[in-house]
């Protein structure tokens, strides 16, 4: 926010990178998820992904709790567009770095290093003020309503699962932190550790797709017997 030159690599790296990120395919996971809500057993599902892929997958009680990489907004004014447009126009604009090809980095940008210094920023087509991602990078604080909404969500449930996440960010280590708190048992299923093992009523060390295909199957045989449980939160990635 306070360094063009940061702006300008910023951007550059991301016209160059985002493609891989706004490409990105529907995963067996994200299906999984949204099935499972669709047969009443997600009352929420709190994501600290930012690529929209559990709502192109059909889920729809979704909270982006770190916000969406496919929208921009004026830091000054608050015009909005999407993303794919703001690319496109910087593109038209820097034809020189528009075809360049690099290794992706993990935030949606490239691994690319080269001087930025001629690189033409987009700037607000209202007010010529900052546009930026809006998403919750560090640094910045969760704001305050989506927060509000993940923990009404919370106060609905009967249960915590905690999906491919570590939890190592506080944003939403903090839910389960408040579900142990409530009374709630809590459920891991990653292949790492995460941050509130110390919490958890079970553990599953596993690959998610697999297990969540296979959960999926088993409530499904059942569905025409049973009725399904007490919703819970899904908190993933």
């Amino acid at each position: 926010m306070a360094s063009l030159s940061v702006r300008k690599r910023y951007w550059a790296r991301a016209l160059v990178g985002f493609r891989a990120l706004s490409d990105a395919p529907v995963s067996g996971a994200h299906r999984a998820l949204a099935a499972l809500e669709r047969m009443g057993y997600i009352e929420q599902l709190v994501t600290q992904n930012v690529d929209r892929l559990h709502q192109r997958a059909g889920s729809q009680r979704v909270i982006d709790l770190h916000g969406r990489a496919d929208l921009v907004s004026c830091m000054s004014c608050r015009y909005r567009m999407m993303r794919h447009a703001m690319h496109a126009e910087m593109a038209r604009m820097n034809p020189a770095f528009a075809h360049l090809q690099a290794g992706h980095a993990p935030d949606g940008d490239a691994d690319l290093e080269m001087d930025f210094s001629t690189f033409k920023v987009l700037d607000c087509p209202r007010c010529s003020g900052i546009l930026k991602p809006e998403v919750v990078y560090y640094g910045d604080v969760v704001p305050a309503k989506r927060r509000q909404a993940a923990e009404e969500g919370l106060q609905r449930s009967q249960a915590v699962l905690t999906v491919g996440t570590s939890l190592m960010v506080f944003s939403g280590y903090r839910f389960c932190r408040q579900a142990h708190a409530q009374g709630l048992p809590l459920a891991s299923l990653s292949l790492g550790v995460t941050r509130a093992d110390g919490l958890m009523a079970q553990r599953w060390q596993a690959p998610i797709t697999p297990v969540l295909e296979h959960a999926l199957h088993c409530l499904q045989g059942n569905a025409r017997s049973t009725r399904p449980g007490d919703p819970g939160v899904a908190l993933v990635p």
